[in-house]
Order: C-alpha cells, then structure tokens, then sequence
C-alpha cells in the first residue's frame, strides 16, 4: 500500500483552540502525522510518496471561489489589519442577522467564512490546508489509475469543512475533493465512509443534494457532541440525493459491540448503492483514550475495521481524519490498514 505525505502539513501548528467554553491547548498537532508516518515506517507498510501539486481546480469543484479567495487572501489581510499570530472568529450571521452580505472587515469575514469558533488560522495554515488537499488528490489519482487501495495521511484533517465555511480543525474539505475527483475521472457511484468520533457535517453539506456521492456516517450523537446541529438520523438527503445520506448516531460510551453492528449496516449500505470507488474518512477518535472522545474502541478494534471494510472488494481510498490520542495514533490508523491489508 502506497501512502502519500508532506512534511509542509507540518506548517500549520495552532498552540490554543477554544474547547468547552474556555482556551485549551490545541489538540490537532503536526505530531498527529509525524506518528503515523513513523508507523508505516516502522512496520514496512509501502512506500510513502509526495505529493503532486494539482492547483486550484479541484478545490473549486467542491469550494466556492469566495471562500478560496477569502482563505487565499486571510495571511495578507491580517497583517495589513496589524495583526500577528492566531486569529479566531467570533461573530457569524446566525438567524435574525443578514446572511447576504459580505463584510469587508476581517473579522466579519471570519465570522461569514466559518462556523464555530474552536478553529484558529495561523500564517502558514492556509498552505498546509492546500497540501493535504493535494495529498488527498494524489491518492485518489492512484485510485483513478487501478491501485487498489492507497493511504492519504492528511493533516489538516477536512470532513468538518464545507462549502463555504472552515471549523472543527478543518480549512479544504479532503475526501469531498478526492471524491469529486474520482467521479471526474470515471468513478460513477462513490461512497464516502466517515468512521470518525464527529459527525462529518461539511462532507454531508457538500453532497447532500446529489445521487452520485453517497455518504454514510458513524459517530457520536450530537444532540451530546459537536457538531451538535448536524448528524441527526433523519438526516437521509434531498432531492437527487434522497436515500444517499445515512447517519449512525451513538450514544457516549459505546464500545466495539455496538459501534462494530453499525459499521456493518453501513458498510451493506455501500454495497447496495452500487458503489465503484469507496473514500473512508479515517478519524481514529474512536478510540477508548482519545482525550476529546467519549467512545471506547481498542487498539485491536482498529484492525476489525480495516478487515471489514476489505470485504466489501471495492478500490479504496483512505484519507486521515481525526484522532488526538497521539501516542497511540500511529498504532490505531495503520492497524486498519494492515487489517484491510491483511483481510
């Protein structure tokens, strides 16, 4: 299995995030990919590449260009406001507030282009946020061109991210790129399986109203957890994309028996929609020590998911999500790998 990373990832390095209601170190740390790569290293898993730069287009196809723009032009702006160091958003057009208009000031831009406030944006997050995306790119271009499995060690991580808003650590929605792409290159039905602790709400945004993409979720539930306003299991998408939406909401706590019948059913679901081409956005927060995560999987669980997956035969493309528990991370992510290696 080939796997794909750039140390520039490493660029994006926030020191604090807002966390239940107060400033708390920040969890999603360079660290985060540097013990995954050190794994795959350790335990010979393949080679792990570069990635290629694929520009703007892709991101477009799934981004709006306001967004981009904006996310392009944030460095610039916020030194021109004399600003240094993290910034953070505050203010958002809720309901009651206009969402028609576009601030010129920089922090009403950072309130129209994000959605949470536990997500800050430093002055190389931007370029960090472009390769994962690339890395994301380049492995799914392995996909498009017959391998039949490859590993997109992303970070920042991107299932949080939607069209036109940035949150929960996340700036370029990954596997919604990777997925657009592949449907580019000829996939025609392709599935996005989100295994990580949160709700994926931006990869249900952007593909909500579609047919082509199905996306299948399983995480906590977030009447308890974040995102808290998306995630729900009435949740079964819209016009085209009716019956191409699934959410697996779980109660805090839940451990292999419960969490492993959902992966099942979701995994049945995939192979019912006709799927060519599966993305899985691999959020190891699932994990029973994850500092941020409320569910109880074990380490040996990790490799039951990459075994079940295997079994549904199709390509497939992994893209690293979430997952914060770091000295077990490594561990956890390439335990799914060698358990669909291994299947």
């Amino acid at each position: 299995m080939k796997s794909v990373f750039s140390q520039r990832q490493l660029l994006h390095t926030p020191s604090k995030e807002l966390s239940d209601g107060e400033m708390r170190p920040a969890v999603e740390l360079p660290a985060r990919a540097e013990y995954v790569r050190d794994r795959i290293l350790e335990v010979g898993l393949g080679e792990i590449v570069e990635p290629s730069t694929f520009g703007r287009a892709p991101l477009e196809r799934v981004h709006t260009t306001d967004y981009l723009d904006f996310m392009d032009g944030f460095h610039a702006m916020h030194e021109a406001a004399g600003r240094s160091g993290e910034a953070f958003p505050f203010c958002w057009p809720t309901k009651g507030l206009r969402c028609d208009v576009t601030p010129r000031h920089i922090d009403g831009l950072l309130g129209r282009y994000s959605f949470d406030a536990g997500t800050p944006i430093g002055p190389m997050s931007w370029e960090a946020a472009k390769i994962s995306a690339d890395t994301a790119l380049t492995a799914a271009r392995m996909i498009a061109e017959g391998a039949p499995v490859a590993f997109a060690l992303c970070r920042p991580p991107g299932h949080h991210a939607m069209t036109d808003r940035f949150g929960g650590y996340c700036f370029l929605n990954n596997a919604a790129i990777a997925a657009q792409y592949l449907r580019d290159q000829g996939a025609e039905r392709v599935t996005i399986l989100d295994v990580d602790y949160h709700h994926g709400n931006g990869t249900q945004q952007i593909f909500y109203e579609r047919g082509d993409v199905q996306f299948l979720s399983l995480h906590a539930d977030p009447a308890e957890e974040y995102p808290y306003f998306l995630g729900y299991a009435d949740e079964i998408g819209e016009g085209e994309g009716e019956g191409a939406n699934y959410n697996w909401p779980m109660p805090l706590g839940t451990d292999w028996a419960g969490w492993g019948a959902s992966l099942d059913e979701a995994c049945k679901r995939a192979a019912s929609f006709g799927t060519d081409t599966l993305v899985v956005s691999l959020g190891l927060d699932p994990f029973e020590r994850d500092p941020i995560s409320k569910f109880k999987l074990k380490s040996d669980d990790f490799t039951r998911i990459g075994a079940r997956i295997r079994k549904l035969g199709l390509p497939t493309l992994f893209v690293m999500e979430g997952g914060y528990a770091i000295d077990a991370l490594g561990v956890n992510c390439v335990n799914v790998l060698t358990g669909f290696e291994g299947a």
